[in-house]
């Protein structure tokens, strides 16, 4: 089974109470599906199923590994190096 090689190295990084959007898309008027934020920095951003995709345009201009989604009731994350969905626990 694929593994996150990233997995034992996150900073689990709770997001803001409440999520105010995507960080991009909210001062041109941009809209979203949903949000994903980056388990590094914590930076919140708009999925690739938005028409902006800024959560991978965060992965590639900052090289951060992983971004967790941010939707109620859902507690995965995705690995953009490694390719793989997986559940991180902590906080």
């Amino acid at each position: 089974m694929p593994r996150c090689a990233h997995a034992d190295e996150l900073r689990i990084v709770d997001p803001p109470d409440p999520v105010p959007g995507c960080a991009e898309c909210l001062p041109v008027g941009g809209t979203w599906v949903h949000l994903r934020m980056c388990q590094e920095c914590g930076h919140v951003a708009c999925c690739d199923s938005s028409p902006s995709t800024h959560a991978t345009r965060h992965h590639e201009e900052t090289g951060h590994p992983v971004a967790r989604s941010v939707e109620p009731g859902e507690d995965w994350s995705w690995c953009y190096v490694d390719a793989v969905m997986f559940r991180a626990v902590g906080g």
